[in-house]
């Protein structure tokens, strides 16, 4: 059941939302036509910094399933500062009851597993772009049962494994910007 979230206020030392300037302009911004999807995320300073881009970009946060924090942990509000309030935010039991939500969306799915390179797709807008916990990545069903729908992003060193979670968020989301135009 989508259960709708909140993130308590900035910290005292910060404007308001309704009185900073800042935020009333995300609220009036040319809203990003994706979706971020945190399929069980574990770092708080990752969810945090998402958020961040999430609101800096208009784009809509889903958290799904079991969180390796509690939305209330100060890393998590630290990393996400006041922007919290300008960031749409979802909280989902599971993977299946998001897309029984959105039938008629696509969903892209990430992991260093995939054939086709995320440059190498034609998003569109209303897209959803899935990433999985930081340690596990999404699991291999539901990359095996969508192939057509799973993406990578190059890396061209043997030595490393995988990219930050927050960093390969927002190559892919300015990717899909790029390409339907929402950068200009």
């Amino acid at each position: 059941m989508l259960r709708p979230v909140s993130i308590t206020a900035p910290p005292t030392n910060q404007p308001h939302c309704h009185n900073n300037p800042v935020m009333v302009s995300f609220r009036a911004m040319k809203k990003s036509p994706f979706h971020i999807v945190l399929v069980e995320p574990e770092i708080p300073p990752n969810t945090g910094n998402i958020a961040r881009l999430c609101a800096a970009t208009g784009t809509v946060l889903h958290l799904v399933g079991k969180l390796g924090f509690s939305l209330d942990d100060r890393y998590l509000k630290r990393a996400g500062l006041d922007y919290w309030p300008a960031v749409d935010l979802h909280r989902w039991d599971d993977l299946p009851q998001l897309q029984k939500a959105y039938p008629e969306e696509r969903f892209w799915y990430t992991s260093k597993k995939a054939q086709a390179a995320h440059h190498q797709v034609q998003f569109k807008p209303g897209d959803f772009l899935v990433f999985g916990k930081e340690t596990a990545g999404l699991p291999d069903s539901l990359l095996s049962a969508h192939p057509e729908q799973t993406i990578r992003i190059p890396l061209y060193s043997p030595m490393v494994r995988s990219l930050n979670l927050s960093t390969a968020t927002g190559i892919v989301l300015y990717e899909a910007l790029r390409q339907t135009g929402s950068l200009d």
